[in-house]
């Protein structure tokens, strides 16, 4: 059976965004292959976390993994920071990643911005941790949204340049596996940037915990513009806000765009914005009630982690044996 890796960071409310790019396709992963998924704490730290908020917010994004669809005996759900091969191979694969890979990476360059020099290292280095976290379970692929397509890639040039260093093919080299449409799930308030759980406009995204009635006033208050609804798909053109409301329409009924242009089209965003509200409320109502059931059962929650942390630790400590029988490193 085919192996796949993927992991959300645990700093806040898991959102739509999250759930349409990623949570929900890893759901229809789940039936035909073996899934690693983990609460990427450790990456977390690159911002500063408040220790208790942290262990939380951790904790919740695993039960969010199951309340979604995610099935405890289909996957491994583990927090990273619980894993310590993470770290240790970080390390040993920091010693064969060039600079000027890293220096290649976008996403330092857009968070880090014009404080550059005062960025910390782990911001920097970011892209070997997850590359640790990737080939530890030698996953056949990485179901991940486009954003993270680069750090994919360079995982694969840091397994190769092992691989090739001591004429071992330990590591396998992962397909980025894109996730189809909605894997870019846009804020409500500003159609060209990502639904975020950081963004600290609570407005701009739908939190997969939100109540109906929070639901109902954030798809009201969403941005859109002066002008009706699209007849057609030419009328979406230069409307950033409009498509993204389409689109989520569309991902959460899986219905054609089409069939919205013919019920709304013409007509102002108010029918089009209560609808899209009853979808996301809909939608989303088994999913909270299911995390908020398995919140008050705290023993069974913490016993699913502690066997996805059982299962992931076996296969990460082979791995991680394995590397460094190849490089040496002193056994005793």
């Amino acid at each position: 059976m085919k192996r796949i890796l993927s992991g959300i960071q645990s700093t806040g409310n898991l959102q739509l965004g999250n759930y349409l790019g990623a949570i929900r396709n890893w759901v229809k992963l789940q039936n035909e292959t073996e899934c690693f998924l983990f609460a990427a704490d450790l990456h977390a730290l690159t911002v500063f976390q408040n220790p208790q908020e942290l262990r939380h917010n951790t904790q919740e994004a695993l039960a969010m993994y199951l309340a979604c669809g995610i099935s405890e005996e289909r996957a491994a759900l583990f927090p990273q920071s619980m894993i310590s091969e993470h770290a240790e191979l970080m390390w040993i694969l920091s010693c064969h990643t060039s600079m000027g890979w890293l220096n290649r990476m976008t996403q330092f360059k857009e968070k880090a911005g014009k404080q550059r020099d005062q960025a910390n290292a782990g911001l920097y280095t970011y892209p070997i941790l997850m590359a640790a976290d990737i080939l530890l379970y030698k996953p056949d692929s990485v179901p991940v949204g486009d954003d993270q397509k680069q750090h994919v890639e360079i995982a694969r040039d840091i397994a190769g340049a092992f691989n090739r260093a001591y004429g071992v093919e330990v590591f396998i080299l992962p397909e980025f596996l894109g996730m189809g449409p909605a894997t870019r799930v846009m804020s409500l308030k500003d159609g060209t940037s990502k639904m975020s759980k950081s963004d600290p406009s609570d407005a701009s995204r739908i939190n997969l915990k939100d109540d109906p009635d929070t639901i109902l006033q954030k798809i009201k208050k969403a941005k859109t513009d002066s002008g009706v609804f699209p007849a057609n798909p030419d009328e979406t053109e230069g409307r950033p806000e409009v498509k993204n409301l389409i689109n989520i329409y569309c991902a959460l009924t899986e219905k054609n765009p089409e069939f919205l242009y013919q019920q709304f089209g013409g007509k102002i965003f108010s029918p089009f914005k209560e609808s899209l509200a009853d979808v996301c409320v809909e939608s989303l109502r088994p999913i909270r009630e299911k995390f908020n059931h398995l919140m008050a059962h705290q023993d069974h929650l913490n016993n699913v982690i502690g066997q996805g942390v059982l299962k992931a630790k076996t296969v990460a400590e082979k791995t991680l044996l394995e590397v460094k029988e190849i490089i040496g490193l002193y056994k005793g």
